[in-house]
C-alpha cells in the first residue's frame, strides 16, 4: 500500500511538472530578436526607423521602460523582462564595394548564427537583399521595413498577396506624386522639374519610379531632366546648370555621393551646399532631407516603417501568424512638411491653404 502511495505521489508530481507547475513554462522563455540595419548609426532615417521600432516595442510589452530604449539605442543590446535584443550594423552607405558588401554580410551573418535569434529584423534594402538571402527559408521568421517599391525584387517573397517564405513585413510605395502636389501647392508657379539622385540602391530605385510616373503623365509638373551619379563634383555642376532650366528639383537620394579622394561625403554636408547654392524649390522623397533643408516631402515615415514591423512580428510572436501567408504591406503616409527656413529663403508666404502638416524649423 505504502508503495501504491508513493506511487502515485510520484506520479502526480510529473504529471503537475508537464503541465507547468513547478517547472518554467517554455511560454516564459525570452525571446530572441536579431536587429540588421543596412546602415549606420548616424544616418537620419536609421534614427528615424528605430525610433518607431522602439516605440512600438514598449507598446506591446517587450521593453518594460523608455530606460530599456535608451540603452539599446546607445549599446546595440539591452535585455528585457520578455527579450534579448542585438543591433548589427551592415554600414552599407559607407562600405559600398561587391567585396565590402560580402564581407560585411558574411560578418553580420555569423553574428546571427551565433545570437541565434527566434525573430529577425531587416531594416531596409540591403539588409533585406544580403542578409535576407542567407536565411531564406530557415525555421527563424523574418521581418524587413524600408524595402523601396517592392519587396519582390530580390526573391525573399514571391507575391506581395502570398510571400512563400519565412519572409513578411514592411516596404515603401513613396509618395511621389504627393511630394510634387505639394511642392505645387508651395509654389504654384511650377510647371518643370529635373531629378537629383546618387548611384545608391535607394537613390536608383526612387529615380525609377519617378521616371516611370513621369512617362505614364501621373505627375503634376513635367520631367525635364534626370541626373544620377555618385561623383558629388559632378552632382553639383549638373544641379548647378540645371537650375537655369527647369523650375524645380526632386530629391532622391544624395547620401552616397563621393568627394574627389573616394570618401562618402556625408548628407548634412551635401544639403548645406545644397541649400546654399540652388535657388529654386524642392520636394524630396522622404521627411528626412527636409528636416536636413530641403524645402517640403510628403513623409515616407521612417518612424511608421519601423512601428509596423514590430505589429507584424507581434503578430508572428504571439498569434502564430506565419510569413509565407502574411502579405507585406505599407504604412500610412507621413506628414506633408515643409521646412520654413527653406521657404523664407526662397521667398515663399506659407499659407493654411497650402495643406501643410508639420513644419520643420
Amino acid at each position: 500500500m505504502k508503495i501504491w502511495k508513493l506511487s502515485a505521489v510520484l506520479f502526480m508530481g510529473l504529471l503537475l511538472t508537464s503541465i507547468g507547475y513547478g517547472a518554467p513554462q517554455e511560454a516564459s522563455k525570452k525571446k530572441r530578436i536579431a536587429v540588421v540595419s543596412s546602415y549606420h548609426r548616424e544616418y537620419l532615417w536609421t534614427q528615424e526607423t528605430n525610433e518607431g521600432l522602439c516605440e512600438a516595442l514598449l507598446t506591446f510589452g517587450y521593453f518594460d521602460n523608455k530606460e530599456q530604449i535608451t540603452a539599446y539605442t546607445k549599446n546595440d543590446t539591452v535585455e528585457t523582462s520578455k527579450i534579448i535584443l542585438k543591433k548589427l550594423w551592415l554600414d552599407s552607405k559607407r562600405k559600398k564595394s561587391k567585396k565590402e558588401k560580402a564581407r560585411m554580410t558574411r560578418q553580420v551573418s555569423k553574428e546571427i548564427r551565433t545570437f541565434r535569434p527566434d525573430l529577425i529584423f531587416l531594416g531596409d534594402d540591403n539588409a533585406a537583399r544580403y542578409v535576407g538571402s542567407e536565411f531564406l527559408d530557415a525555421a527563424t521568421p523574418i521581418v524587413f521595413w524600408g524595402i523601396n517599391n517592392t519587396p519582390v525584387k530580390y526573391g525573399i517573397v514571391h507575391s506581395i498577396d502570398r510571400p512563400g517564405h519565412n519572409v513578411t513585413g514592411v516596404y515603401q510605395t513613396g509618395y511621389y506624386i504627393e511630394s510634387l502636389n505639394l511642392l505645387k501647392a508651395v509654389v504654384p508657379g511650377v510647371k518643370t522639374f529635373a531629378i537629383l539622385a546618387d548611384g545608391s540602391t535607394s537613390g536608383r530605385s526612387h529615380k525609377k519610379k519617378v521616371e516611370y510616373l513621369a512617362r505614364a503623365k501621373r505627375l503634376p509638373l513635367r520631367l525635364v531632366e534626370t541626373v544620377s551619379t555618385d561623383d558629388f563634383d559632378d552632382w553639383k555642376q549638373k544641379a548647378l546648370e540645371l537650375q537655369t532650366k527647369v523650375d524645380a528639383f526632386f530629391l532622391a537620394q544624395y547620401s552616397g555621393l563621393k568627394d574627389r579622394t573616394g570618401a562618402y561625403v556625408s548628407a548634412e554636408d551635401v544639403a548645406n551646399w545644397y541649400v546654399r547654392n540652388i535657388k529654386i524649390p524642392e520636394a524630396a522623397v522622404q521627411g528626412q532631407f527636409v528636416k536636413q533643408g530641403m524645402l517640403c516631402s510628403a513623409d515616407d515615415s521612417g518612424y511608421n516603417q519601423g512601428y509596423e514591423a514590430v505589429v507584424i512580428a507581434h503578430d508572428i510572436l504571439t498569434k502564430g501568424a506565419k510569413p509565407a501567408t502574411y502579405p507585406p504591406r505599407t504604412p500610412k503616409r507621413g506628414a506633408l512638411m515643409v521646412n520654413r527656413h527653406r521657404a523664407k529663403s526662397l521667398g515663399i508666404t506659407l499659407t493654411e491653404k497650402m495643406g501643410i502638416e508639420r513644419y520643420v524649423e
